[in-house]
């Protein structure tokens, strides 16, 4: 049986919609063929793909699974084709981009601009997801590149490139005590409740936090894990504890949280952001890899201030 385009489209509408009559207008069509089809699809793999009910259909376990696995399908698909029109027609098509959440809100606005003036014929789609899902979507050929932020997990059959390092800060509760502060030192909280990154879903970032508490003199203590960023901060706008996150979000406005600069040098203190992609990526990507480490290198050198000149 040829798993074609629109037979994976029908089954994702329907598996999207939950209902084979929504999903058939959606898709323009009528209900008995899209059924039609879908048993077809079931019959010619050899499981039952959805559930009916009087209500409408779910997906059983497998059928949740092929759905994943339909939809990566499609997406390489789209971006062989892309990829395949950027070689033939020089630096225009659409690029797929994926990163993280914070990092697209930090950086990407500014990519978007700079790349609309400089390759004005290429389209970017952008893509958020966790850093594990974004290194295997850039190791599958279904994204083009992606950003993550280090320390992940990154397959060894992708390259890298370090775009800018990036410094942890304090997180603390906008009415925390040491909130005022200018700066300083890991020690200082080594009382307080933590929230820290969950060793399941951010293994490495976890390791990272726990041995710059370790070298300080401490282990923190556990309030609360969180699986991304976006929880973490969560949990410090409660009030309920403090983190260690890049300082590179104060920027953001986050209501509820102040971000206090770390004192010293140690090296469990920086974390990298590093772009990702195939070894065989085409010269449009390359390009605009290129494009992305100068405009960062930019904006890092134009948000520093200036030293300061002795008096004369």
């Amino acid at each position: 049986m040829e798993l074609t385009k629109r037979l994976l489209e029908q089954f994702l509408a329907v598996v999207d919609e939950g209902h084979f009559g929504r999903a058939a207008e959606r898709l323009s069509m009528r209900q008995p063929p899209l059924s039609q089809a879908v048993q077809r699809l079931e019959r010619g793999i050899g499981v039952t793909l959805l559930e009916r009910g009087p209500h409408g259909v779910r997906p059983t376990g497998a059928g949740a699974q092929f759905a994943t696995d339909a939809q990566r399908i499609l997406s390489l698909q789209e971006a062989a084709i892309e990829r395949a029109r950027r070689i033939a027609h020089g630096m225009e098509g659409d690029v797929r981009i994926g990163c993280v959440t914070f990092l697209g809100l930090q950086y990407l606005p500014r990519l978007l601009s700079v790349t609309a003036q400089a390759m004005p014929g290429l389209r970017i789609k952008l893509h958020q997801a966790p850093s594990a899902t974004v290194a295997e979507l850039v190791q599958s050929g279904a994204l083009d590149l992606g950003f993550l932020r280090e320390p992940s997990r990154i397959p060894t059959d992708v390259s890298t490139k370090p775009i800018a390092v990036e410094r942890l800060a304090a997180a603390v509760p906008a009415r925390h005590r040491l909130a005022s502060m200018d700066a300083i030192a890991l020690k200082d909280l080594r009382e307080e409740d933590f929230v820290l990154p969950d060793a399941a879903a951010l293994p490495a970032l976890a390791q990272q936090l726990g041995l710059a508490c370790q070298e300080a003199g401490f282990i923190p203590r556990l309030r609360a894990t969180g699986e991304d960023l976006t929880a973490l901060l969560s949990y410090v706008a409660s009030g309920m504890c403090v983190s260690l996150l890049p300082e590179g979000l104060h920027g953001l406005s986050l209501p509820g949280v102040t971000f206090v600069p770390l004192q010293g040098t140690s090296s469990y203190l920086n974390t990298r952001i590093i772009a990702v992609h195939r070894p065989d990526a085409d010269a449009t990507v390359h390009r605009l890899l290129d494009l992305i480490i100068q405009q960062v290198l930019d904006w890092t050198t134009s948000t520093e201030e200036p030293a300061t000149q002795p008096e004369p």
